[in-house]
């Protein structure tokens, strides 16, 4: 019997010890948003080359090995490093000869070309045939202070979460003490192709058109980014 009777007052203790610890951790929660307007500085450009028959000879074949010299030669000049310079693709294709049992096979292959200076795109096709270039477009944008956008962002949140815990608190006739819970929404920065900026397509029947090729029509408009950070803090 006393051990039913000391469980029970120990049973006692604890619920009361529980109940002032739930009390005792009041609090008010809100969320905080920074947001920050930025201009992506990295082109990320796929081409896709293709071997085709020089003035319609079947005998005379620009290969695509010569091509691929020739824009990684210009990708150069217009000051893109090598290694960022990569093949994305390889396939290739039949094209029947009526003069001949047998078909012949062309090549293509795609390029990803990373691109930082944007004031030389101009040149970044000029050393190409424009026969030989099946298609280019833009496959991706980036920021290159992308990690300290990110930290600036979710540190502006912080405080913006408590400046408005503060209110609220105040708002009662109290005050915030220390965090006790810190959320962040998740939301992973990218860059990709939005709707806001305009792809530029360079097909081989339109650079036909004009001797020197147009190059690449960019319009790269700010994007903005924000971050969201829940929070709840003790009162006072």
């Amino acid at each position: 019997m006393k051990k039913i009777l000391l469980g029970l007052a120990f049973l006692g203790l604890m619920t009361q010890a529980n109940a002032q610890q739930m009390v005792n951790k009041e609090f008010v929660s809100t969320v905080g948003r920074a947001e920050e307007e930025v201009t992506p500085d990295i082109i990320y450009i796929d081409v896709t080359l293709k071997e085709f028959y020089e003035n319609g000879n079947t005998k005379k074949k620009a290969a695509i090995d010569k091509l691929e010299k020739d824009l990684f030669d210009s990708a150069t000049k217009a000051g893109i490093k090598k290694e960022d310079f990569t093949i994305q693709n390889i396939w290739s294709y039949n094209v029947p000869d009526k003069k001949k049992k047998d078909t012949d096979i062309l090549l293509s292959r795609q390029y990803r070309i990373k691109v930082t200076n944007l004031n030389n795109l101009d040149q970044l096709l000029d050393g190409v045939d424009k026969a030989g270039i099946q298609s280019t477009y833009i496959s991706e944008y980036d920021y290159s202070k992308k990690k300290e956008l990110e930290k600036s962002l979710k540190t502006k949140a912080v405080l913006d979460a408590k400046a408005n815990a503060q209110i609220l608190a105040e708002a009662a006739g109290q005050k915030i003490g220390k965090a006790i819970v810190l959320s962040e929404t998740p939301q992973q920065i990218i860059f990709g192709v939005q709707p806001m900026m305009r792809n530029a397509m360079y097909k081989v029947a339109e650079a036909a058109d004009s001797a020197s090729g147009s190059g690449l029509d960019l319009n790269i408009r700010p994007m903005k980014v924000t971050s969201e950070i829940s929070a709840s803090f003790e009162l006072l």
